[in-house]
């Protein structure tokens, strides 16, 4: 019986130290997961960082101070009153995005790192749109941002902090001020809208003018084309009855160098010569003719006489 109690006190003794040994290796080993890290101190001194992976501390004796989370992170900036440099008070309010790059800095450098930058990124705020205008604060929000961000790294550098952008959500001027810019923005675009009008009747007006001038030009130049046109058929036709009267007087010529050419002749001045005498019938005055010339030459001494008188009447 004591032999049986000895060695169930001794296996109990076995099993206490089994779970003994089992908890303190639970306790010695540490899993760190990813983007993260572990402060260790021993006996409430910082003793080591442990990051993402398998790591060992002593049981009952190192602790896990803190642990810090290596991602990027977002804290929203309360809204906040600031006054720009025209003393216009405007409400503003954004995001900060930043990470910790220094976990043991971002533990004993600073209480509560996240608080610290938020409160930071609000005052660097206020300080930066006090340097400039109300209107700079529309246009330039990209280069306050970045400015923002250079200020805050500068003063969070010892947190083990670094801030990688600053975010502007809204910019709230006060209701008089927001007043003011409408009746500005109204005004404008009704500077715009008579501006463009002005513009379109200007270009209208010059289109009718180039129109005008177009019409004008193509008039004159169809007025031109029509003359030298009309001169061309003029020139045609006076060379055309010119030429025709040379071939006609070319052939009279060629037919007046025969006979029947002179018996023609001869008839056709004989006929005018009658004429003549009827013209002269009705005249007052009397041209006396030789009787005896009966034949053709007689007729045309008698023709040329009559139109010689008649000539020399013309003259005086």
């Amino acid at each position: 019986m004591e032999l049986e109690y000895i060695l169930n006190k001794v296996l109990s003794i076995e099993v206490v130290l089994l779970i003994l040994v089992l908890i303190t290796l639970k306790k010695a080993i540490i899993f760190v997961p990813q983007n993260r890290a572990w402060l260790i101190e021993r006996f409430g001194k910082y003793q080591a960082t442990r990051e993402a992976g398998l790591g060992f501390v002593i049981p009952f004796i190192d602790r896990i101070a803190a642990d810090r989370s290596l991602k990027e992170q977002a804290a929203d900036v309360p809204s906040q009153s600031a006054i720009t440099k025209d003393n216009i008070t405007l409400s503003v309010d954004g995001v900060l995005y930043f990470r910790v790059l220094d976990p043991y800095k971002a533990t004993y450098g600073v209480d509560d790192y996240v608080f610290a930058v938020t409160q930071l990124a609000q005052t660097t705020m206020r300080s930066e749109l006090g340097k400039m205008e109300l209107d700079k604060t529309f246009e330039e929000r990209n280069t306050l941002n970045t400015c923002i961000v250079s200020s805050i790294n500068e003063a969070a550098e010892p947190w083990g902090i670094q801030v990688l952008r600053y975010e502007i959500k809204d910019i709230i001027p006060p209701t008089s001020v927001m007043e003011a810019m409408e009746a500005q923005m109204k005004a404008e675009r009704v500077k715009r809208a008579q501006i463009l009008e002005s513009e379109g009747d200007r270009q209208s007006a010059i289109n009718v003018a180039e129109g005008q001038k177009q019409s004008q030009v193509l008039a004159a130049e169809a007025d031109k084309a029509e003359q030298v046109l009309r001169a061309e058929g003029e020139a045609k036709a006076i060379l055309a009855v010119a030429e025709a009267q040379a071939e006609a007087l070319r052939k009279v010529g060629e037919a007046a160098d025969t006979s029947e050419g002179q018996k023609a002749i001869q008839l056709d001045l004989a006929t005018k010569a009658i004429e003549a005498k009827q013209a002269i019938a009705k005249e007052s005055s009397v041209v006396l003719l030789p009787d005896q010339g009966t034949d053709a030459s007689s007729v045309v001494a008698q023709a040329m006489t009559i139109i010689n008188s008649l000539n020399q009447k013309q003259s005086s």
